[in-house]
């Protein structure tokens, strides 16, 4: 009888922090193996963290990776004597650098896997760091033969059929596969295919948090030779399950508490985007985190994921009131700090407006007017920025910016003002999903005030502003930027769609127009298949026109 029992280990590594990942593995080591488990399973490339970028390109950093990882193999024997790890990590071997996961027993490296499949698509661009691997690796493991694979090779035939070939019976996979909102699904599917092919049950170990823009949301899972789903573990958070492989097939989980519970759409990217924030801030130090708070349903988004990220005490919202400014928003902004318990201030910036009013006055006396003149608007949101980051350079907590997909794409949004921060919480979340998490989060607690989520947005730099004003209503600003940008329709087709000409004419232009300005947004959190970040490259200076 042959019995093997698998520890996926899904846990939330830093990128460049060997020790400390090597700490987070190393206490899985020891939680498996006092469950009885006889392997622990651990993401792509989770001593390094994933993904390390051009440090793959430093010599050293493989010098460490290699000293690090024999370190782990000796602790690993000493902590948890008897289990085997099999642990993704980066390699350099004659002149050339893998994508590697190893077999670390008894203290010793006992076998080593090179990923064979690298991906130069969305956020991915393995080929300019990695070689490709040539060959299976099969590991017997009290006499079952385990194939391993990394990530991209279950994507497209080829690697998991030749480790069958090569005599596996059970496939296991370390991945770091980052979020968005059907993945989960689409993994399970991309998995049964090469489940189909080959009859071999798999185990599916993925990264899970934050790691600047990306985020990854762990929800590793284990499947049968039938591709039924026998363990699922939560997204979003560290986690760790047995799964048990017996007599040629794998076992369903001792519980229901094996099966995770599938989140709706709306808590999948609440979740995701609270992950985000919190790892970007802690793994960069950070204090805790100041909003620019306006009243409206933006502002108001962000700060409830960063008190819901990083805890009231290190959440103070500002609120910066101009003329313009609506009673509305300053009672909203107060009814929401006191509902989150935020420290909250208000600090009114008509005597600055006055000051570089009349510091401009001169300068500006002989010119004319102009209606389309965003001057005096796009100077209330510098100065804003530049109280903002005054507070932050004060306090060392960083500026969350506000700002929503739908207004990267047209370019509603002021350079050096509004989009002053060095985070980016809503960078990839559009208008219509912001409200949608907005109910989403009011319905596990109702801290944002109804006002804020039925009122017409604004901006409120001038007298009775709204955002329809100037652009089409938001469901149809969405729909052409997603079928644009995400699915890579051209003009005709997204007409053909039921859109108006003239509206995709407006926002395409608005699109192409102010690629300068996403190039000088800070980094944010990607959630889509295709975020203004790693994977949208278009060119600033261009005559490109799309064809109509």
């Amino acid at each position: 009888m042959s019995r093997l029992r698998i520890a996926i280990a899904q846990i939330d590594c830093l990128v460049g922090d060997f020790s400390g990942n090597a700490e987070r593995i190393l206490a899985a080591a020891a939680r498996a193996s006092e469950l009885g488990a006889d392997l622990l399973l651990t993401p792509e490339l989770a001593l390094s963290g994933y993904p390390p970028e051009d440090l793959l390109l430093r010599p050293d950093f493989h010098r460490v990776a290699a000293h690090e990882l024999q370190i782990l193999a000796r602790r690993a024997a000493e902590r948890a004597p008897g289990l085997a790890l099999l642990v993704g990590h980066p390699e350099a071997r004659d002149d050339l650098r893998f994508n590697a996961a190893s077999l670390l027993q008894d203290g010793r490296i006992t076998a080593t896997y090179h990923k064979q499949n690298l991906l130069d698509q969305q956020v991915f661009d393995e080929r300019r760091y990695f070689s490709a691997g040539t060959r299976p690796c099969v590991l017997t493991l009290k006499g079952v033969r385990c194939g391993v694979n990394i990530c991209a090779d279950i994507w497209e035939p080829g690697a998991a059929e030749s480790t069958r070939a090569a005599g596996a019976e059970l496939l296991l996979v370390l991945n770091a596969s980052p979020f968005h909102p059907d993945k989960t699904a689409q993994r399970h599917e991309v998995l049964r295919a090469r489940i189909a092919a080959t009859g071999m049950p798999a185990i599916y170990a993925n990264l899970v948090g934050g790691q600047d823009e990306l985020v990854f949301d762990g929800a590793s899972f284990a499947l049968d030779a039938q591709g039924r789903l026998t363990h699922q573990l939560p997204a979003c958070e560290e986690a760790l399950a047995i799964v048990e492989y017996r007599d040629g097939r794998l076992l369903p989980g001792e519980a229901e508490a094996a099966i995770a519970t599938t989140p709706s759409t709306e808590a999948a990217i609440y979740a995701a985007l609270k992950l985000g924030v919190r790892d970007y801030i802690d793994k960069n130090g950070f204090p805790g985190a100041i909003i620019g708070f306006s009243g409206g349903v933006d502002s108001a988004l962000v700060l409830a994921i960063a008190v819901d990220a990083l805890g009231a005490e290190r959440v103070r919202a500002v609120m910066l009131p101009s003329p313009y400014t609506s009673q509305m928003s300053l009672d909203d902004a107060r009814a929401m700090a006191r509902n989150l318990g935020v420290r909250y201030d208000e600090i009114p910036i008509a005597p600055a407006m006055q000051t570089f009013s009349a510091l401009l006055a001169p300068q500006f006396a002989d010119l004319p007017d102009n209606p389309l003149d965003t001057t005096a608007e796009n100077l209330q949101a510098r100065i804003r920025g530049m109280l903002l980051m005054a507070l932050s350079n004060k306090t060392g907590a960083i500026v969350l910016t506000t700002g929503n997909k739908s207004e990267m794409a047209v370019g509603y949004a002021t350079l050096y003002g509004d989009m002053a921060g060095g985070f980016a919480v809503l960078k990839d979340v559009c208008k219509t999903l912001v409200y949608r998490l907005c109910r989403y989060r009011n319905g596990l607690r109702a801290d944002i005030p109804e006002n804020i989520l039925t009122r017409a947005p604004s901006a409120e730099l001038k007298p009775n502003q709204t955002d329809q004003d100037t652009l089409p209503d938001y469901a149809t600003l969405d729909a052409i930027v997603t079928a644009y940008m995400e699915q890579d329709l051209g003009p005709r087709e997204i007409v053909a769609l039921g859109h108006a000409a003239a509206d995709v004419r407006q926002v395409l232009a608005l699109l192409r127009r102010n690629e300068y300005k996403r190039r000088q947004a800070p980094v944010g959190i990607r959630i889509t298949r295709r975020g203004f970040g790693r994977d949208w490259r278009c060119p600033i200076t261009s005559r490109h026109q799309d064809e109509w």
